[in-house]
């Protein structure tokens, strides 16, 4: 196992979290930090024993790390990506991976035409009670899934947050709603049409939204916001049973499978780390293997996740509320 040197691009609490969770990855080290100013990543690099920290965007992707962890707001996103993928780097890039779908796919394109990795950092199907859960359905013990619903609202955000900044491409859907696309996408596939209600708060982000989706194989029931207190479990419904994982879903450590004759299996593995040493030990054995897409969070599911993301929140903008309306034209 060779060693997988990263650069990590942004210094805030993702990025803390992404070291905290490197030291049970293998054969992987942060050789270098980059934030805008210098001064945070100098400070990041003492606390956290990092030799070199760079000023300058354009050194850092000069230097002779493998990969970079995209740790930024995510306006920045698309644009650190393919900056990285230009000068031969593998990118690791904090969801959302873009803001919009023409950043998205520029992103993708690039890393086409460089034959280089790069993948979203969705950290849910990388976690080992989500891989068991995968496995016991895919066995057949629910039947199959035609039905998801999943969410989370969490009224205690800061004021000044940037998550309630436009300007920060911020809302609820973008950060946390996110989470329960993927969700829906990896199981039911992409969306085609969605019906959104919800609302628009005082800084001009959604703070509030409930989706109902139809896919390609079901249908879907999401909801996210930043102004009420809303559990975190989700739901898998099949033919034959349903999986409920229980609260927080996208950290999953517990979850219980129901089978059609109403008998109950409960699974639970706890996490170690920070968990985001699942998604990244998968970036390094794809990076060793010379691969360019990761099958667990393939470019198209990232895609849809953030189609029907960035849809839905168009609805709620546009103040087109309750529209049904398909995925790929915009609301009227």
């Amino acid at each position: 196992m060779r060693p997988i040197r990263f650069g990590i691009i942004g210094t805030g609490n993702i990025a803390q979290r992404f070291f905290a969770g490197l030291t049970h990855v293998p054969n992987a080290t942060v050789s270098a930090v980059y934030s805008r100013g210098g001064a945070k990543a100098r400070q990041f690099a003492a606390v956290h024993h990092i030799p070199t920290v760079f000023d300058e965007i354009d050194d850092l992707l000069a230097s002779d790390i493998d990969a970079v962890y995209i740790a930024t707001p995510h306006p920045s996103h698309a644009a650190l990506s393919i900056a990285a993928l230009q000068a031969g780097k593998a990118v690791l890039c904090e969801k959302p991976a873009a803001i919009s779908l023409t950043e998205l796919d520029a992103v993708i394109a690039t890393a086409q035409a460089t034959g280089r990795l790069y993948m979203e950092a969705m950290k849910p199907p990388f976690f080992p009670l989500y891989q068991l859960i995968r496995e016991r359905i895919e066995a057949g013990a629910i039947g199959d899934v035609h039905f998801v619903r999943a969410g989370f609202a969490n009224p205690s955000v800061p004021a000044g947050h940037a998550v309630l900044d436009p300007a920060q491409a911020g809302g609820g859907l973008l950060d946390i709603g996110i989470y329960s696309a993927f969700l829906a996408v990896d199981w039911l596939g992409a969306a085609g049409e969605i019906q959104t209600l919800g609302r628009i708060g005082a800084s001009g982000v959604d703070t509030f939204a409930s989706l109902n989706i139809q896919h390609e194989r079901g249908i879907s029931q999401l909801y996210c916001g930043l102004d009420i207190a809303g559990s975190g479990e989700a739901l898998i419904g099949g033919s034959a049973g349903y999986v409920i994982i229980h609260d927080k879903w996208w950290n999953p450590a517990k979850a219980t499978v129901v089978n059609a004759l109403g008998e109950r299996e409960e699974l639970a593995i706890a996490p170690q780390g920070s968990g985001l040493n699942y998604e990244t030990a998968h970036f390094c054995d794809l990076l060793r293997a010379g691969e360019l897409e990761s099958p667990m969070m393939s470019h198209a599911k990232t895609r849809a996740a953030l189609a029907m993301t960035l849809h839905a929140r168009d609805i709620l903008v546009t103040k087109n509320v309750g529209l049904v309306s398909p995925l790929g034209r915009n609301p009227p």
